[in-house]
């Protein structure tokens, strides 16, 4: 069970850091051609990156404290 939330929490926090990457990637292409839409998107993907890279951080926390 600890090594299942470890993983869980390694792959949540790698998949929330590239998630908030492209969402900057787009946030800034966004701004660059005057899209609103894009730059909206990416603001998007960058908060959902921070969450899952918090859940995985928490993820990994809770195996240390078990």
């Amino acid at each position: 069970m600890a090594d299942d939330l470890t993983s869980r929490g390694i792959n949540n926090s790698a998949e929330g850091k590239a998630d908030n990457l492209k969402g900057k990637v787009k946030d800034a292409a966004g701004g660059l051609t005057g899209d609103s839409s894009l730059q909206a998107e990416g603001k998007a993907d960058q908060l959902k990156g921070k969450a899952k890279d918090t859940l995985g951080k928490a993820e990994r926390n809770l195996d240390r404290n078990t």
